[in-house]
């Protein structure tokens, strides 16, 4: 492969969905002339842009005063909004759903940054759905004591995303669309830039940068049945832990309780939010059950749980009776037509089930990350558990983990995160690059090192097929490690891990061309699942308690004596399991004391 000259940017920001776009649109605007965005897909190809329900804000009785910076006062106006809503219950709302797991300092920042977000979106040009006298929409989700879902019919990543992307392009950030990252360059505990592969050409670049922000989303492709996009590898996160870069709570991995039957494409949670039902096969309305004052709008780890418990214990529905239903057909066509259109169109699309008229086959999802890399409340990384920053190195979305959502995310508060934490990166990026940051010097030849990585896979002689490794991945973590856990079962998936690591070692890249090819692309994700999915395990099998997301069996409560606590894993040798270690959770108890989550 050729060696092309090193690029420079003062700001790199690895991947183009929300929190990377509003971090390198923030950075630009406040000044910083050189902001560029690697983006492994086209920039508009983002994972964010299929978030479909909407996004998290206490509308009902706020308005932001305007403001030129990063924070500007709020004050209360009763404005004859959706009653009951406030501030004060978005954010117990949040740390009930995290079950206490999340910081409620980085909960409260979010959810106070939440009305000033939406009102600069709508400020920026984005398309909400409108009430009828005007206002911004909003629907009910799971978890939320109020309707505080903005929406845009079901697009709302869509538009969220299409809105910030125009902005970024206005204030002169520099997109590279289908760029791999490859490798976080760190050195001195400094992050001094990033290598990252040219897909069109092949060419592998070293970009120095003076600060480097990921923003790579989540890592839902270590599952076989997922609602995530084929892109979403976990790239970032792994190529940060590779970098030396602890995880933090990486075994909290959310179930969406509405994934297309055998296919995991997501049915918005606002179907339940516009009123739809869930049933078995036997016709009831299970969620009474299981959590009858909210019924099919729990949060969403406890009603993948309850459809799993019905489905294990033969309420299942279609041929292999692994199938819950989804029922819409009371909203009316006129409804489903005006606020669902994109779910019926995936309905009819790819089980063939027209939910105007029938039952949508469904099954929980793997969906989302609530681990990730570990970060302050303005995206800087930090690299232990003392709190020391990695210098120049920032994270934002669904690869970061700060951590707002604790052991489980609310519906329409990932939007959200991306936005408001994304947004705060772009300020803190800034005053780091305008307050004198340097282009550091870096040792060898990174981009050489990595082309080395890549010739040596194709060169090897093994007869080991990457396909396969990935699908047996994603097998076990889905038979294993999902909606529900035990010790047994765990310590079957980290063997089969790492049978699947040394079976990888022999595993070549058999197209050796340079341009577009994707059999490198393939080979570089699947190591990176690999990489991470062995930490989701470990910290599973070592957390022995039932907490949000994570529901092991084999020790079915909460352990708040023993487990209140974040898990932080650092990378140790080649072929040894992470080394754990853990920290205290941020918890006001005079105001936001742990109690037992019921719903």
């Amino acid at each position: 492969m050729s060696k092309p000259e090193p690029l420079t940017h003062d700001v790199i920001v690895v991947g183009a969905g929300l929190a990377g776009s509003w971090a390198a649109m923030i950075a630009s605007q406040q000044g910083v002339k050189d902001v560029a965005v690697l983006s492994k897909i086209h920039p508009l190809r983002s994972h964010s842009g299929a978030a479909q329900g909407g996004i998290a804000a206490a509308l009902g009785n706020t308005r932001p005063v305007p403001s030129t910076g990063a924070e500007g006062p709020l004050e209360q106006v009763p404005d004859g909004s959706e009653p009951s809503d406030s501030l004060e219950s978005h954010i117990f709302d949040t740390i009930k759903g995290s079950d206490w797991l999340g910081d409620q300092d980085a909960i409260e920042i979010m959810i106070n940054d939440a009305p000033r977000v939406i009102y600069e979106y709508e400020h920026l040009g984005c398309v909400f759905s409108r009430t009828p006298d005007g206002r911004v929409n909003q629907r009910r989700f799971g978890g939320h004591s109020a309707p505080r879902a903005c929406f845009a019919a079901d697009w709302t990543g869509h538009v969220l995303l299409h809105t910030i992307h125009e902005q970024a392009l206005r204030h002169g950030v520099k997109f590279y669309s289908e760029w791999y990252c490859m490798d976080l360059i760190v050195e001195d505990n400094i992050c001094r830039g990033v290598v990252a592969l040219n897909i069109l050409t092949g060419e592998i670049h070293t970009i120095r940068a003076k600060a480097v922000m990921f923003g790579t989303g989540g890592y839902g492709r270590a599952y076989k049945i997922t609602s995530n996009a084929h892109a979403n590898t976990g790239d970032g996160v792994a190529i940060a832990y590779n970098a030396g870069v602890p995880l933090m709570d990486m075994e909290f991995v959310q179930f969406h309780p509405t994934g297309l039957y055998k296919h995991g494409i997501l049915m918005s949670e606002a179907c339940r939010g516009e009123g739809g039902y869930l049933v078995n096969s036997q016709g009831e309305r299970f969620m009474e059950r299981y959590a009858k004052a909210k019924m099919e709008l729990a949060p969403r780890d406890l009603v993948s749980r309850s459809e799993q418990q019905e489905i294990n214990e033969g309420r299942g529905g279609e041929a292999d009776r692994d199938a819950i239903y989804l029922d819409l057909r009371h909203l009316g066509r006129e409804k489903i037509l005006q606020r669902l259109p994109q779910v019926r169109e995936l309905a009819i699309d790819f089980v063939g089930t027209d939910p105007i008229d029938k039952l949508v086959p469904i099954q929980p999802t793997a969906h989302y990350s609530m681990g990730g890399i570990p970060c302050d409340a303005s995206g800087q990384v930090i690299a232990d558990a003392q709190g020391t920053p990695v210098v120049g190195f920032y994270a934002a979305g669904e690869c970061a983990c700060i951590s707002v959502h604790g052991a489980n995310r609310l519906g329409t508060n990932s939007l959200l995160d991306a936005s408001v934490f994304g947004r705060r990166a772009g300020f803190a990026i800034a005053e780091f690059v305008k307050g004198g940051a340097q282009l550091h010097p870096i040792a060898g030849d990174p981009a050489e090192r990595n082309r080395q990585r890549v010739r040596s896979r194709m060169e090897n002689p093994g007869k080991e097929s990457i396909d396969k490794i990935a699908d047996a991945l994603k097998t076990t973590m889905t038979i294993n490690c999902g909606v529900f856990r035990d010790g047994g079962k765990l310590q079957i998936a980290l063997q089969d891990i790492q049978r699947l690591e040394e079976r990888f070692a022999h595993a070549p890249i058999r197209d050796k061309s340079s341009r577009f090819n994707t059999d490198v692309l393939n080979a570089l994700e699947t190591e990176h699942l690999l990489s991470f999915s062995a930490v989701i395990v470990a910290g599973a099998i070592a957390r022995t308690e039932c907490r949000g997301a994570h529901w092991r069996t084999d020790h079915p409560a909460r352990d708040d004596q023993n487990w209140l606590k974040h898990t932080l894993a650092q990378r140790q040798g080649e072929g040894e399991p992470p080394k754990l270690d853990y920290k205290p959770v941020n918890i006001n108890y005079e105001k936001y004391p742990p109690q037992e989550r019921k719903y």
